[in-house]
């Protein structure tokens, strides 16, 4: 059904957020008995029931609950378009406080800062590194860049640059073991497991159109929660590990770390911005993701070695 007076849906978000009619009311400075017959027409319009309500208690039916989440997408929707129009006229100033991993911050944000003010001086960026999911909102957060959408429904996730990963070793440890000629042969190499829980099932996709998915359980010589631990471990030549391509790609075209099973590579969550919405209308916000998505697609980075045959590999 073509509702199409948004006035209603916005006073029925409006309540929902604020828990109460009357909250509602006071808001959007409204009268209680406005707010009453508007969420009544809109209910009459659909032909259900949306909440249970009185003055004080407001509680959403099954039919509310899943038309609220819908409203909300949609109202974004029409916000984030509205605003970015607009935004088009308004200059990129002010603070943009962005967060990410720090091993992605230190690889692939901080080298690029120059080139970025050189284009938008008036852009002052503050990088919060964490590995931890953070409240964006509460936090003050503009943006955060992370391998997996998170799972806030009011988030906006815009993709960056796709992701996988390789198992990989130093030259050193290759020359004393040799490589595994199948992901099945890691079960007699010295491997580096990484993340808490640690990670120990190592997953490959066959870059054969008809090869199947293999899982190989490993049995690490060496286990840390962190993923710079690892890397270090594989540098000083103690084994494979797996790593995102993003992580190691200047290790692999420099020599450092050498590619192993090339016929296979391991999906991983691409790289992603996530942010609040009403965030995207900011000029700093949309100048910083348009500079970014373009140095990573510009990146050799991704085709160094073992590149999956499709460009977006999502977990």
């Amino acid at each position: 059904m073509l509702i199409e007076n948004l006035t209603d849906i916005t006073i029925f978000i409006r309540v929902v957020a604020t828990g109460s009619l009357s909250a509602a009311a006071r808001e959007l400075d409204l009268s209680l008995a406005v707010v009453s017959k508007r969420l009544a027409r809109l209910e009459e319009r659909l032909g259900v029931r949306l909440a249970n309500r009185t003055t004080r208690r407001f509680s959403l039916t099954d039919e509310g609950l899943e038309f609220h989440e819908r409203c909300v997408r949609i109202v974004a929707d029409l916000e984030e378009a509205q605003d970015l129009v607009a935004s088009r006229r308004r200059a990129a100033t002010g603070l943009l406080r962005v967060t990410a991993t720090a091993a992605f911050a230190r690889r692939h944000i901080a080298p690029r800062l120059p080139r970025f003010h050189a284009q938008y001086p008036d852009v002052r960026v503050q990088v919060l590194v964490t590995d931890t999911v953070v409240d964006l909102v509460e936090a003050g957060i503009d943006v955060a860049i992370r391998q997996a959408a998170l799972p806030d429904s009011t988030l906006m996730v815009r993709w960056l640059a796709p992701n996988y990963r390789i198992p990989c070793a130093a030259p050193g440890y290759i020359a004393q073991h040799g490589e595994p000629a199948t992901p099945q042969d890691l079960l007699h190499h010295h491997c580096i497991v990484m993340g808490d829980p640690p990670m120990s099932t190592w997953r490959f996709d066959c870059r054969e159109a008809l090869g199947e998915p293999v899982a190989v359980e490993i049995r690490p010589l060496i286990q840390t929660n962190d993923g710079e631990v690892g890397h270090a471990a594989a540098l000083a030549g103690s084994g494979i590990v797996l790593k995102s391509i993003w992580d190691i790609c200047d290790d692999l075209a420099t020599g450092r770390l050498k590619g192993l099973l090339p016929q296979y590579h391991s999906p991983a969550p691409a790289i992603q911005a996530v942010y609040p919405a009403g965030r995207h209308a900011a000029a700093k916000l949309r100048a910083f993701l348009d500079f970014l998505s373009a140095e990573l697609k510009a990146d050799p980075c991704w085709g160094v070695a073992n590149r999956p045959a499709r460009d977006t590999v999502t977990a």
